[in-house]
């Protein structure tokens, strides 16, 4: 796969779809990336079944928590995981706990993946055929 990088989005912003792509990818046979659906917001990963309910969304970068709790009510996605480079996840996880019911983060729907700041200098002129798990951290909210 090739991604290209658009005018005005950044190296990091396309390794994260790029890095999300290749965790889930086997999980989630029928992943794309930036596929337009319809609904208020463009996921940067999706997956849907047959039916087209959304199996997985990805959300790399800078995502607001008005528009997190947004998808975890309105998208009926199965999976929602926030991709982040060298952020303080543990108080994100911690203000998306206090911000989002219960009823819409259960069972592990609402994951943030926080990729470490060298994850770019390793992958800079490499392809990546699979993400090492000492790249990142996740956190289930």
């Amino acid at each position: 796969m090739r991604l290209w990088k658009r005018m005005g989005e950044s190296y990091e912003h396309v390794l994260m779809k790029a890095l999300g792509f290749a965790m889930y990818v086997e999980e989630y046979p029928g992943l794309e990336i930036e596929r337009r659906v319809s609904l208020r917001y463009r996921p940067d990963l999706v997956a849907r079944d047959d039916a087209g309910r959304f199996l997985f969304w990805g959300e790399c970068g800078t995502t607001s928590l008005r528009k997190t709790i947004w998808l975890l009510k309105h998208s009926g996605t199965e999976r929602l995981v926030l991709f982040k480079i060298e952020s303080n996840i543990e108080h994100l996880a911690e203000e998306l706990r206090a911000a989002v019911p219960a009823r819409y983060r259960f069972q592990g729907r609402l994951t943030l993946v926080n990729f470490a700041a060298r994850t770019v200098a390793l992958t800079i002129d490499r392809q990546i055929p699979r993400v090492q798990e000492s790249w990142y951290r996740k956190v289930v909210v």
